[in-house]
Parts: structure tokens; sequence; C-alpha cells
């Protein structure tokens, strides 16, 4: 397993998961897991703790998610979702370059 660095966060984000485990508020998170690879999961956050690997929220399934890899969190942008922005779009330029009369 491969883990990228922790990369300090911007406190709102912090700050929306605390909302959010005081709200009780359920729903879809997608977030890149430690292989790079997009990955969501449905649920309640239940815990926001910082460790030697960074900020880790832990969802009422057990599923332990890196604070810094959100890239949706119930909806909203996460500090991930500039890298998966970028992430789609070199995916459609891989596809327009297989493309007959591309360069």
């Amino acid at each position: 397993m491969s883990q990228s660095g922790y990369i300090p966060v911007d406190y709102t984000y912090r700050e929306a998961v605390e909302e959010a485990i005081l709200r009780k508020q359920n729903g879809r998170i997608f977030y890149f897991d430690d292989n790079q690879r997009l990955e969501s999961a449905d649920g309640r956050i239940v815990k926001l703790k910082e460790t030697d690997q960074g900020w880790m929220l832990t969802l009422h399934t057990g599923v332990h998610i890196r604070l810094h890899r959100l890239i949706t969190l119930f909806g909203k942008p996460g500090p991930a979702y500039d890298e998966y922005d970028n992430y789609s779009i070199r995916c459609a330029e891989c596809l327009d370059e297989n493309k007959p009369g591309a360069k």
C-alpha cells in the first residue's frame, strides 16, 4: 500500500466535517485512497482525529479517510477536488489523442 504524503488543508474543511458530525449528516463521500484510486463511501462521519498521517475521518461503517484526499463531502468540493478535476481533464485528453485525425 503506497501512501501519498500529508498535505495540510484549510481549516474550513475541518469545520465542514465537524459540522457534519454534529448534524449526524449521512451521504456519499468521494475520495482518493492510498493507492490514488477513486473511491466512494456512504455513511455518517463519527470522528475526526489528527494522526501522524494527517487528519483522518471515520465513518460509522468503520471506513477511514484521510481528510486531504476528500474529493467531495456530501456533494460539496473537498481538498482534493482540484486534483480530481485535473485528473478528469487528463483522461479526456488521452481519449482525444486516440480519435482518428488527432495529433
